[in-house]
This record gives structure tokens, C-alpha cells and sequence, in this order.
């Protein structure tokens, strides 16, 4: 079988053009994009592709000859040009707003979801350098670089506007440029409260009210603290050191930029409790306890609960030192100027000749140690609770007066401590407040118990003169030394079911009753609820750690 003949011959069809590529093509003039369209119409566009192919010639032959020619080089640079013009390029960076549009993307901004108090980590990379708070969603990102997560997070959801947590500037992003308007001011107020000397000093003399931007009303420095899980151990001593006017004056007004972040933060929510432009009628101190976590090995934590006593030994012992202080000179912190004291202990050894039934009573002929000893804080110990129930069949809460529990410290009263008979007296000067620990809690190796003893006091005027050496030279004998309440933590055993068997492990709840001195009130705060109460009853719960103020003497004329 023949085969067909071509009806055209090798060299004219090796001549013809081929179609045109379908890439498209981009001009900045569409005037002249649409005329080129009409006069290459004809074409199909022949005369690009041969210029093209004329060129794939010249580099193939140059290849033969071991080299480009500058024709060859200059098409392909070209055709990359070309490619990377197809492709979205990132926005221009600002230094400023474009005129008339400095308010851009402020809109947006949601203040009802910007919660400040958590620890400002990247959401992303948990990291927490340069770190931006986008306030549209409230969530945290590094950077605001073009490679950067804030960068990412604007480009993808929209949301344009950031605060740096550290230099409190605004940004807009992807632009990159900063904004500076008045209206933004309260967000930057929020982030780190600032008093001036003179609003510290307003705080206890002028009675004052805010509103959140819910409209709840609250009172500033009366605020509720959030309990993550169960730190309300931790939640009530920091609201009853945030009463004590030194130490809140010490860390409101000073700066501790160059101290270290257990100072800082707790500056940090001090300064929250007391704010009054707050956007939400509470704070939540996450971002203090994750630095009290670190600090303490675990040992005090947001999900586990601890003593409140022990977090304040060790909380106030640690700030001691990382606001300056020496772990040998005695008064040089405002720690220990506020709450140090000094204690004389008097031990004589217990011997088998000792009386039996009178163990603790010294012996004159048996030597007595003296020794002197700083404090910060005093232990009182209740008398043991009852054994028995009454006529009723209910358990006895006996009730016993704070100045029975102080009679530790007059001098004369004995106790035992280890084969030694010991007895205590407080030293001038007396420190300006006092810290009693009304001790509770007693263990051994197989149980736990909790004393339910009331102990009844005093709101004001408690003397404090018969457990403190006289010394003439620092207080003249006979004057009362007079102390009054300024916060009380109350300790409230809870059972986890109303059906639960005797015996069964309690739950503990922690709050902390505070003294509202502009209004001459008290207030009630249990995590997030926050109630007034009535002075005449404070004594009723059980009381287990009290602060007390040393009312100053007014100065004497002439």
C-alpha cells in the first residue's frame, strides 16, 4: 500500500508560526494594551513568539560555542521580570497614615475582649519578647516584622491594630505605621495603670466610684480576683497586702523596670486592684502566679491549694530580696520596715527532776538562756477544742478572746518546745503592723486536724502594751500601745456533699475581710464576689490570718 503524499513540503510547514503563548500580560497603560490587542490581531500574535524562537535559536547556537550572546541574556531577564510581575506583591510600609486617614481601622477595635492580666506570651510561639496584644481579638502575637506572626495574623483575619505590651505604642499592619490619637489613651491606661503621688495619697481619704464598661459599678482597690482553679490562698493575701497603705504606696509609685519580674508584677496588680478606669469590674492575677510558680519550684500554684501562711512566709521573705534587700540587715526593705519586729525567748531545759504537774514553771536554780530574735510574723495557738458534744448532741465551738490567745507573749505564760520550757515578750519598738497567724491546722503521721475555736476581737482599739518590755526610753510605761484591724483572711471548711459521712475530707475556702477607710466600712471579698459587711460581726468566721495597724500618736505642742 502507497502511502499518501503531503499536500504541503517539510520546509514550509517548519516555517509557520505556532500559536501564541497563553500567559497573560500586564500593561500600565490599557490604552495602548487594547490597541497592541487590535493591531496584533491578525497575527495571533506570530511576531512575539518568532522574536522568541529566533532568540532560543541564538542562546541554542551560543550554547554550541560554549556561551551566551547579550541578546539571549537579555530576553530571559526579561522573561523572569516578567513572571515575578504575576505575582501579589507585599503592601509599602508607612511611617504615617496617608492624609485623612489616621483614623483607619480604629473601628475595629473591640475593648469588651481585651483582658491585659494574663502573662503576655505569643499565642504562636509562647515566646514573650516584643510582644503586640491585637485589639480586635485580644490574643497575643511576636513582632510586627513583614515575616512576623502579627504581621501573618493581620494579612489573614483582618485585624489591623496592635499595642506593644512593653513601649505601650499603637500600630496599624500590615502598613506598619504608628498611630498616635487621644482615643486610644485608655486602652494604654489599662495596660499599666500610672498614679501620681498625689492620687496615691487620695486613696484612703476620698471615697470614690467607677463603672466597667458593662455599667457594673465597682469600688476601686474592692475589686474581685479571679480564681483560676485554686488560688484562692494566694488571692486573699495579696488583697490584704494591697491594704496595707506603705507597702501599696511602695509599689504604686516606685519603678521597678530594672527589678526583678516578681516585683514588677506584682506592681503591675497592685496598681489593677486600685484602677479606676478599669474595663472589666475584676482581676485576674495569672500573670503573677506563673512567676510565683517558676520562683518557688512549684511549690505555690494556680491548681493546687496551699496554706495561705506559708505562701506569705515565703512571698514576703522573696520580695524582701528582690526589691534590694539584705539577707543580714535588719530594716533595709520596706518589708521589714512595715512588718518587722523584735522578740525576746527565754528557755530553761526540762529535767527528770521537774515537777510533774508543773513542767513549764522556770526553776530559779537552773540556768535560763535569753536570747533576741526578729520576726515578721506572730503565731498564736488556741486552746484544744472539745472533745465531746452537749446535751444537744452538737459539737461545742468554744469561743476564746483575742487577748487570752496574746497572753503567749506577756512574759509568763510557759510553753513547751522541745525538752525546753519556753515563754516570750515583744520588744520596743513595736513594728507599725502586726501580723498574727492564728494557728488552726495541727498533723501527724496519720491525720490532719482543724481547731473550730472563734476567737473574738476587737475592730479598733486593741492594746498592745502588756506584751511588750518596758523601756521607758522608746515608750513611756503605762501608755496603751493602740492597734487596729485593717484585714482579716477567714478560713470556711466546706464538705463536697450535703449527705457526706462524718468524717469525710473537708474542702477549704479562703476570703479576706478589708477595711474601707474613706467610707469607715468593710467589705467582703471571696474570689469574685465582693459584698459589704457589717463590723459588729467579723469575728463570727474563723479567722486565721489578721493584720494590724499601730494607730499613730498625735504629736505632741511645744
Amino acid at each position: 500500500m502507497t502511502k499518501r503524499q503531503a499536500t504541503d513540503s517539510l520546509e514550509e510547514v517548519f516555517a509557520a508560526d505556532s500559536p501564541a503563548s497563553k500567559r497573560a500580560r500586564f500593561e500600565d497603560d490599557i490604552s495602548e494594551q487594547g490597541e497592541r490587542r487590535t493591531n496584533n490581531s491578525a497575527t495571533n500574535g506570530h511576531a512575539v513568539m518568532k522574536a522568541e524562537r529566533n532568540g532560543q535559536q541564538t542562546v541554542h547556537t551560543n550554547r554550541m560555542n560554549g556561551g551566551f550572546s547579550n541578546t539571549a541574556e537579555g530576553q530571559l531577564e526579561n522573561l523572569a521580570i516578567d513572571e515575578d510581575h504575576s505575582v501579589l506583591t507585599a503592601p509599602t510600609r508607612q511611617n504615617a497614615p496617608t492624609e485623612g486617614y489616621s483614623d483607619l481601622y480604629l473601628d475595629t477595635i473591640d475593648r469588651s475582649v481585651l483582658d491585659f492580666d494574663f502573662e503576655k506570651l505569643c499565642s504562636v510561639t509562647l515566646s514573650n519578647i516584643n510582644v503586640y496584644a491585637c485589639l480586635v481579638c485580644g490574643k497575643y502575637y511576636q513582632g510586627r516584622g513583614p515575616k512576623s506572626h502579627a504581621y501573618f495574623h493581620a494579612l489573614e483575619v483582618g485585624h489591623h491594630v496592635y499595642v506593644n505590651m512593653e513601649t505601650k505604642k499603637v500600630y496599624v499592619l500590615p502598613e506598619g505605621y504608628e498611630v498616635r490619637m487621644r482615643s486610644l489613651e485608655d486602652i494604654k491606661y489599662v495596660v499599666d495603670p500610672t498614679f501620681s503621688k498625689e492620687e496615691v495619697g487620695k486613696l484612703d481619704r476620698e471615697a470614690r466610684q467607677s463603672w466597667d464598661l458593662g455599667g457594673k459599678k465597682y469600688i476601686p482597690g474592692f475589686v474581685g480576683m479571679n480564681n483560676i482553679k485554686d488560688n484562692d490562698y494566694f488571692n486573699v493575701i495579696i488583697q490584704a497586702l494591697a491594704h496595707v497603705p506603705p507597702i501599696r504606696n511602695f509599689f504604686m509609685l516606685e519603678d521597678f523596670t530594672t527589678k526583678p519580674q516578681l516585683a514588677q508584677r506584682f506592681s503591675i496588680l497592685v496598681r489593677k486592684i486600685w484602677n479606676p478606669r478599669a474595663f472589666k469590674s475584676h482581676v485576674s492575677p495569672h500573670e503573677l502566679l506563673q512567676e510565683i510558680s517558676l520562683r518557688s519550684n512549684k511549690r505555690f500554684t494556680l491548681t493546687h491549694q496551699a496554706d495561705p501562711v506559708e505562701f506569705l512566709s515565703w512571698f514576703l521573705n522573696n520580695m524582701h530580696l528582690a526589691i534590694g534587700g539584705s539577707k543580714t540587715k535588719p530594716r533595709s526593705s520596706i518589708i521589714q520596715k512595715v512588718f518587722q519586729g523584735k522578740l525576746k525567748i527565754e528557755s530553761q531545759q526540762i529535767t527528770a527532776k521537774a515537777d510533774a504537774g508543773d513542767r513549764l514553771r522556770f526553776e530559779e536554780a537552773a540556768e535560763v538562756k535569753v536570747e533576741e530574735n526578729r520576726f515578721l510574723m506572730l503565731t498564736l495557738d488556741l486552746p484544744a477544742a472539745p472533745l465531746f458534744q452537749d446535751e444537744l448532741d452538737r459539737n461545742i465551738i468554744p469561743q476564746v478572746p483575742l487577748t487570752n490567745v496574746l497572753s503567749k507573749y506577756d512574759g509568763l505564760t510557759s510553753a513547751e518546745h522541745l525538752s525546753h520550757r519556753r515563754r516570750y515578750r515583744l520588744l520596743h519598738p513595736l513594728p507599725p503592723y502586726l501580723l498574727f497567724h492564728i494557728k488552726r491546722f495541727s498533723s501527724n503521721k496519720f491525720v490532719s486536724e482543724r481547731n473550730p475555736t472563734i476567737v473574738t476581737f476587737p475592730a479598733r482599739s486593741l492594746d498592745m502594751s502588756a506584751y511588750v518590755q518596758p523601756d521607758p526610753k522608746l515608750h513611756p510605761h503605762g501608755e496603751p500601745i493602740w492597734y487596729d484591724l485593717v484585714a482579716n483572711v477567714v478560713h470556711e471548711a466546706v464538705r463536697g456533699k450535703d449527705d457526706a459521712v462524718e468524717g469525710e475530707k473537708e474542702s477549704h475556702v479562703w476570703k479576706v475581710q478589708l477595711r474601707d477607710r474613706a467610707r469607715d466600712e468593710w467589705v467582703g471579698v471571696q474570689d469574685l464576689w465582693v459584698e459589704e459587711v457589717r463590723k459588729e460581726i467579723l469575728f463570727l468566721g474563723e479567722s486565721y490570718l489578721q493584720v494590724w495597724e499601730r494607730r499613730k500618736e498625735p504629736k505632741k505642742r511645744g
